[in-house]
């Protein structure tokens, strides 16, 4: 197995940033009501601004579009786009089920032949994605690759995507809001995408990120879905989806919104990401002293105390001063998030030769976790 290295990261955030007070705006009033909801969630979550790919109410990028444009930010005349060999891609918005979402990426970088590999899933999908493009690389199979994360997820939140569900409302004034499962959600997530470039080779000049090692699991065996799309959730905790479900009752359900059970949420997410990390300590050796920066991939700041202290309990006590996240000024962009925290450490000046970075990134879908550890070299 060879080295690899993360030589560049490049970011795309569509627009200007959106804050708290001008969501509502962009995203819409279902059945012209204000949520009650919002004014909770970002209370909670600590975000200020974040992005979305509409402007006076048009898309203005699809995905796939997003995706290209951070991929191409990572090319110049030192290393052009034509010598990438792999692309593989991570989100949980795609814009149809067929092609896969690699795919359209690949069409929109206007390249020649190349593999293309598409994650599914929703958070943890890049981390897959980069760590299928450093097996390749690692094992010899490709010279260079590329892992990216993207979303568009302001398409799955817009008030036009409740309006058949809202319409079935039999007493607007008794129920007049969409069920705090489906709205949670529109106040927390937002647009974008960012990438990463693997070579076997360090860059000659400047910094590289070494990965050292990347572990993902999963405990669907163990816990019911949390956060789904394009299904129902039944009583006894299994979904029937969407293809299971008359097309009549699609709008009516709001079938294909994203939604999200925040009782298992705040039961199994900070526990589960923990015993993943303990069990990682035991395997690698690893210890809070061996962590320079911590980049964790938090939905909401809500989260970072409980972190905390729970991460102590493991004996993994790492001080505030090495935590980095970006999530208060870009928002939780899903997939693109853990791309974004590692573009910004990487561009920002605060990395030397010999620095050590943890990566976590949690996905609730139905609780996996990704750990990504690099040497700066």
């Amino acid at each position: 197995m060879r080295p690899v290295y993360i030589t560049r990261l490049s970011k795309y955030l569509p627009n200007a940033p959106v804050s708290n007070d001008e969501m509502e705006g962009i995203l819409g009033m279902v059945k012209g009501k204000p949520s009650r909801a919002r004014l909770i969630v970002l209370r909670n979550n600590g975000i200020k601004t974040r992005y979305y790919a509409i402007k006076d109410g048009q898309k203005t990028h699809s995905n796939a579009q997003l995706a290209a444009t951070a991929i191409k930010g990572l090319f110049d005349d030192k290393f052009p786009i034509g010598k990438l060999e792999l692309l593989a891609t991570g989100t949980t918005s795609p814009e149809q089920i067929l092609p896969s979402h690699a795919s359209m990426v690949h069409h929109e970088l206007g390249i020649g032949n190349i593999e293309i590999m598409a994650a599914s899933g929703s958070c943890c999908s890049s981390m897959q994605a980069l760590k299928y493009a450093y097996m390749a690389v690692a094992g010899g199979m490709a010279n260079s690759g590329v892992a990216c994360g993207s979303e568009r997820l302001s398409s799955w939140l817009m008030a036009s995507q409740y309006k058949a569900e809202a319409d079935t409302w039999q007493d607007i004034d008794k129920n007049p809001y969409i069920a705090f499962e489906k709205d949670f959600l529109r106040w927390m997530l937002s647009d974008g995408a960012a990438a990463a470039l693997l070579q076997d080779k360090p860059n000659d000049n400047g910094l590289s990120l070494k990965i050292e090692w990347l572990e993902i699991t999963s405990y669907a065996n163990e816990l019911e879905t949390c956060m789904y799309a394009g299904a129902v959730k039944n009583e006894d905790g299994s979904l029937t989806g969407w293809n299971d479900i008359d097309p009549s009752q699609w709008g009516a359900e709001s079938v294909f919104s994203l939604k999200q059970d925040t009782r298992l949420l705040g039961e199994n997410i900070i526990k589960k990401g923990g015993d993943f990390l303990h069990s990682l300590m035991a395997k690698r050796g690893l210890t809070a002293n061996d962590i320079d920066f911590y980049l964790p991939h938090m939905s909401s700041e809500f989260f970072k105390k409980e972190m905390m202290e729970y991460m102590r309990t493991i004996g993994m006590d790492i001080p505030a001063e090495k935590w980095f996240y970006n999530l208060t000024r870009v928002g939780n962009v899903g997939s693109a998030s853990p791309f974004l925290m590692l573009e910004e450490l990487f561009h920002n000046g605060k990395l030397k030769k010999g620095d050590r970075l943890l990566v976590m990134v949690p996905e609730s879908a139905r609780f996996s976790y990704a750990y990504l550890y690099l040497t700066v070299v």
